[in-house]
């Protein structure tokens, strides 16, 4: 499930300056939508690439009224100036209701509600209100966990689900609700580090996270020399982040980025020096693509020793002839099948594997020492999982 953050940034916020302000901090750390009011439309396209979302305001709701000519946002929001917010009182009878009247009349007319949830009347007309809305936003006042976790049982897949935060810690709390969660959060904050932090959040609950597995180093030879390739990325890797990489799509091989700093050479924490073009790279949503293939603008999934996972733009990759080694290792074993695997990585210090004790370059790999894999029994074909016998040796 992809997770979304919006941005509220209506004229609640105060007036174009601080929206303004708001919307670029929000543009900078990479939300998904930004709410506003539909005169602000053009300025927000203006400020950058973002969906917009727009209050329909409570002209809406009068079918001959002449339209202004006014830029269409991404989706239409019905409920501010309305009954959504209690401006106008709710009726008894939601057949009645102007703004649900507005949603089912299709046309463009509104793609979502918004909806504050004042009472145990509001949490009903939200949840009246997702049989029709593309995105159904709901706002808590004096309410923090209970009604969300009643709509996200109640509405189900009908609806994208969007629940009101005004912190990142509100809305670890809003994705992570019921274990399904909210299928995003309407952040209202002006504070670019929370704006930040929130989008970080959806990143995180996004990401996949792998069980990596220690493997016996059965073999470490030299072999003649070969191309390989050095994938530097558009990001910066932490000490303990690498790429998978190896000669057999089921036993990928963890190389760490070239983080530490050597007497022999500088730093370089943009690169992972991953061996020979031939091999297998993971790359996001679990697919792989040879080492050769990677051109500026693909994606490789880069992964911690915990098994936590992020994307990163390839910037370059760079392919040198080398003296390699072949690094071969054996998982199983007490009472499981053994299975082989190996890969090409350059005999240099500078390229290190994690291992039990800690980094190691490759130079100094020995036989006996357990080395750091990601495992599957799949086969691949075109980088795609299938299931079917393929003999990799």
């Amino acid at each position: 499930m992809t997770r979304a953050v919006w941005l509220k940034a209506d004229d609640e916020v105060g007036d174009w300056d601080a929206r303004r302000r708001r919307i670029t901090a929000g543009l900078e750390a990479g939300v998904d939508w930004v709410l506003v009011d539909r005169d602000d439309v053009d300025r927000v396209r203006e400020l950058g690439q973002v969906n917009v979302a727009a209050f329909a305001g409570d002209d809406v709701h009068v079918l001959d009224a002449e339209p202004k000519a006014r830029a269409e946002p991404d989706a239409l929001i019905v409920g501010k100036g309305t009954e959504g917010d209690g401006t106008v009182d709710l009726p008894g009878d939601f057949s009645g209701s102007a703004d649900l009247t507005t949603l089912r009349r299709g046309n463009g007319a509104a793609d979502g509600a918004y909806v504050r949830i004042l009472n145990e009347g509001y949490e009903a007309f939200a949840e009246a209100a997702a049989g029709d809305a593309d995105y159904t936003i709901v706002v808590g006042e004096d309410w923090k966990i209970i009604p969300l976790e009643n709509l996200i049982a109640r509405i189900g897949e009908e609806t994208t689900l969007v629940a009101g935060v005004t912190s990142a810690e509100e809305a670890k709390t809003a994705f992570e609700t019921l274990e399904h969660g909210a299928d995003a959060v309407l952040l209202d904050a002006d504070d670019p580090d929370e704006i930040r932090r929130t989008v970080d959040l959806r990143d995180a609950s996004d990401r996949e996270r792998l069980d990596l597995r220690w493997a016996t180093v059965t073999a470490v030879e030299q072999t003649g020399s070969a191309d390989r390739v050095c994938v530097d990325t558009g990001s910066l890797f932490d000490h303990d982040e690498g790429l998978l990489v190896g000669s057999m799509s089921r036993g990928l091989f963890f190389v760490h980025a070239e983080t530490a700093e050597s007497p022999y050479v500088a730093s370089r924490p943009f690169r992972v020096n991953a061996g020979a073009v031939h091999a297998y790279v993971r790359t996001p949503d679990g697919k792989t693509k040879y080492l050769a293939e990677l051109k500026s603008g693909d994606e490789v999934q880069v992964v911690d020793t915990e098994g936590n996972t992020r994307e990163a733009i390839v910037g370059r990759s760079k392919i040198e002839r080398r003296p390699m080694f072949r690094v071969q290792a054996e998982l199983g074993g007490d009472g499981e099948t053994a299975d082989v695997v190996e890969t090409l990585l350059q005999n240099a210090e500078t390229i290190k594997v994690a291992t039990r004790e800690g980094r190691k370059a490759v130079t100094d790999l020995a036989e006996g020492d357990e080395v750091l894999v990601y495992y599957e029994t799949t086969a691949r074909h075109f980088g795609e999982e299938v299931e079917e016998t393929i003999i990799e040796q």
